[in-house]
C-alpha cells in the first residue's frame, strides 16, 4: 500500500457531530454525506456516525441517484434523500431503492405517476419539496410554492415527507438575504399549515444557519462541511467547536544531495539557494495536492515546517530540508497537527483561492482513507 494515506478520526468526527446536536436541541438532524462525505469515504463516515445509538443521525442526504444506491447497498437504515433531480432515467433506481427524490415540477410529478402507471405499482413513493427563496438554482418559486405543494398533496401514490429550501449567504453571520430568506420560507410554511396541508417534515439549515440563524432550524438540520471539522466560511461565528476529522500523511521517500543554484523539478521554476538536500514524497496532483500548490505549500516533518518546492507533479512533491537530519521512511504531514504546528484544508484554500470543500472533496482515491478510532 502507498505510504500516503487519508487518515479519518472517529473521535473528531463524532465530537463535532455531537457538539452540532447539542446545539440544535431537539430538532432531527439530516447528515450531508455528499462527494463520498465531503471527500472523507461515506462508509467510514457513516458506520462512524451510526454507532452513536440513539444520537445517530435521523436522515442522511447526498446529491445522485448512484450515492444513494451506495448507502442502500451498504444497508444504512435510515431514510435517504437526493438533492439531484428526478428524470426517466433515474425514476426506477428511485422507487427500487426507496430514495427519496427531490421534486419540485410538474414534470417531477408525471415522471414519478408514469413510473409507478408502467409498472403498475401500487406503493407509495416519499418526495421532499425544494423550494427556491432566493438561491435562483433550482427549486420552485417561493410564490409558486403553495399552488404547486397542494396539487402535489392530491397524487395519491406521492407522500411529502418534507420541504425544505437552501440558503444563498448563511455562511456569512448576520446576513440580511438570509433573513429575508428565512422570511419567504415562513411565508409558504404559514400558508400551508393555514389550508391543512401536511408536508412532513421542514428544514432549511445548513452548516453557516445551524452557527448562526437558530430561527432557521425548524424540524430538522442538514450540517454538511462543519461534520467534517470546518466552517463553512471564514465570516461565521466560531462558537460551536469543531475538530478537522482528515489529516493527509505520507512518507519521505527519497533524499538527495542538490548543490547551490540548482533547478527543481519541471520547467525550472525553483532553485536551491544553497546546498541542500531535497526529499519527495509521494503525493501529486493525481491525489489532490493542486499543481497551484508549486513553491506555496509546506509540510511537517519531525516537528518542523518545511517548504515544497518545484512544480508540483502528478505523482509526487519535492520538499527542501536544507541539512536537516531527514531520513528515507520518515513521517510527512501535509494537512493535520504535530505538536503546535498545524496545516488544515484551509491553508491550502487560502493558496489556491478556494474553499475547504473543494480541497476535501478533491484528495483522489488514489489515496487510501483510513479509520482512526
Amino acid at each position: 500500500m502507498r505510504p500516503t494515506k487519508a487518515l479519518i478520526s472517529a473521535v473528531n468526527l463524532k465530537k463535532n457531530y455531537l457538539n452540532i446536536r447539542e446545539k440544535v436541541g431537539n430538532v432531527k438532524i439530516m447528515a450531508v454525506v455528499k462527494a463520498d462525505a465531503y471527500g472523507h469515504n461515506v462508509k467510514l463516515v457513516v458506520q462512524t456516525l451510526n454507532s452513536l445509538g440513539n444520537k445517530k443521525p435521523d436522515y442522511y442526504a447526498v446529491a445522485t441517484i448512484e450515492e444513494g444506491i451506495e448507502l442502500k447497498k451498504i444497508k444504512v437504515p435510515q431514510p435517504v434523500v437526493i438533492f439531484d433531480l428526478i428524470d426517466e432515467d433515474s425514476v426506477n433506481d428511485i422507487i427500487e431503492f426507496d430514495l427519496i427524490t427531490t421534486i419540485f415540477t410538474d414534470r417531477h410529478i408525471k415522471v414519478l405517476t408514469d413510473e409507478l402507471k408502467r409498472t403498475k405499482s401500487k406503493r407509495k413513493v416519499k418526495v421532499h419539496v425544494n423550494i427556491d427563496t432566493g438561491m435562483r438554482r433550482l427549486g420552485v418559486d417561493y410564490q409558486e410554492a403553495f399552488e404547486f405543494i397542494k396539487r402535489l398533496s392530491k397524487v395519491k401514490q406521492i407522500i411529502i415527507d418534507g420541504i425544505y429550501t437552501h440558503f444563498a449567504t448563511s455562511d456569512e453571520a448576520g446576513s440580511k438575504f438570509t433573513k429575508l430568506q428565512i422570511k419567504r420560507f415562513d411565508s409558504v410554511i404559514k400558508k400551508l399549515r393555514d389550508n391543512k396541508i401536511n408536508v412532513g417534515l421542514v428544514y432549511s439549515a445548513n452548516s453557516g444557519a445551524i452557527l448562526d440563524f437558530p430561527e432557521a432550524y425548524y424540524d430538522m438540520v442538514r450540517p454538511g462541511i462543519s461534520l467534517y471539522g470546518y466552517y463553512p466560511s471564514l465570516k461565521t461565528s466560531k462558537e460551536l467547536k469543531l475538530s478537522p476529522v482528515m489529516s493527509v500523511i505520507s512518507k519521505v521517500g527519497s533524499v538527495k544531495i542538490v548543490d547551490k543554484g540548482e533547478s527543481i523539478s519541471y520547467g525550472r521554476k525553483y532553485f536551491t539557494k544553497r546546498k541542500t538536500k531535497i526529499v519527495t514524497i509521494p503525493m501529486g496532483y493525481a491525489d489532490g495536492f493542486s499543481r497551484n500548490l508549486t513553491n506555496k505549500a509546506k509540510a511537517i516533518i519531525k516537528g518542523k515546517l518545511y517548504d515544497q518546492v518545484g512544480i508540483v507533479t502528478m505523482d509526487r512533491v519535492m520538499i527542501d530540508v536544507g541539512t536537516d537530519n531527514i531520513k528515507v521512511g520518515d513521517d510527512v504531514i501535509l494537512i493535520g497537527k504535530n505538536g503546535k504546528l498545524a496545516i488544515d484544508a484551509w491553508d491550502w484554500s487560502e493558496k489556491l483561492n478556494t474553499i475547504p470543500y473543494e480541497v476535501l472533496c478533491g484528495i483522489s482515491k488514489r489515496v487510501p482513507r483510513v479509520l482512526v478510532k
